[in-house]
């Protein structure tokens, strides 16, 4: 017995090290927490420049940083549809002119949605892009339930384009119509005050 030793006990740092860095639960939680300052916190303002900011989030501090935050958010909260608006925002600003040739051919098929998604006719890239930007904006107004109903109802075009669309991937226009769906159901979540 006078061999036997007490075991050590590893420290803080080697807890740390073994857990990869910073505890994923505390970055979902980050991530949750700017979601709603950037949608309850910011309501109402007036504040251009705040404006400014939070549209041109995903440019300034890179979609990757916002991923890290939001990409795992279910998709009925409000990160995980603030996640769904800033991918849309940065395809439709990087492929104006795809975006709107799938907007023009899904249009048709969907007359209520083209209403009320709000995009001019006749919908070129400039068009999409103000589109995009508009509804980031809409996070800054006591109407977000809007702005989530706009991006909702223009993903479903642009996936019914893009089915339309010959020699296209099939299950990228299935993931828009799924995007659509979710930002659907969040707005209907976001009038019953049960986005969280």
């Amino acid at each position: 017995m006078a061999d036997f030793s007490r075991p050590s006990m590893p420290g803080a740092a080697k807890i740390e090290a073994l857990a990869g860095g910073d505890d994923p639960a505390e970055r979902t939680a980050a991530g949750h927490r700017i979601a709603h300052l950037l949608v309850r916190g910011a309501a109402g303002s007036t504040d251009q420049e705040l404006v400014d900011r939070v549209v041109h989030l995903a440019d300034t501090e890179g979609l990757a940083v916002i991923a890290e935050l939001w990409s795992q958010a279910p998709a009925e909260s409000v990160a995980g549809a603030l996640w769904r608006l800033y991918v849309l925002r940065t395809w439709v600003r990087r492929n104006p002119v795809q975006a709107a040739r799938e907007f023009e051919t899904g249009r048709s098929f969907a007359p209520v949605d083209e209403v009320l998604a709000g995009v001019v006719d006749p919908p070129g890239p400039n068009e999409v892009m103000e589109l995009a930007d508009t509804v980031i904006r809409g996070l800054l107004s006591p109407d977000f339930d809007v702005a989530l109903d706009r991006a909702a109802a223009f993903c479903h075009i642009v996936g019914v384009g893009r089915s339309q669309t010959e020699g296209t991937d099939t299950a990228s226009a299935a993931r828009l119509m799924d995007t659509a769906s979710h930002l659907r159901r969040a707005a209907e979540l976001e009038r019953l005050g049960e986005l969280h």
